[in-house]
């Protein structure tokens, strides 16, 4: 295996968990809504799959992303 200095990791952040949680809610509701053709809250949805895209990103700039100051990385 090579030593992947500088490898930004893959994500396991709480602000890609956060983002990944809210967005796949987002998707899941969508998709019920759209079963039971419900159009505004399939729109609805895609603005909260918006939002956890949002959430994330200023999680990251908060410093809880992958490298952020109040990041702390766990061994696995």
């Amino acid at each position: 295996m090579s030593n992947n200095i500088g490898d930004p990791g893959h994500g396991h952040s709480p602000a890609a968990w956060t983002a990944v949680v809210i967005m796949l809610l987002a998707v899941t509701l969508g998709t019920l809504f759209f079963f039971l053709d419900l159009p505004v809250l399939v729109w609805a949805s895609f603005g909260l799959l918006l939002v956890g895209l949002l959430v994330g990103w200023g999680m990251a700039k908060a410093g809880y992303g992958v490298g952020g100051d109040k990041y702390v990385a766990k061994e696995h």
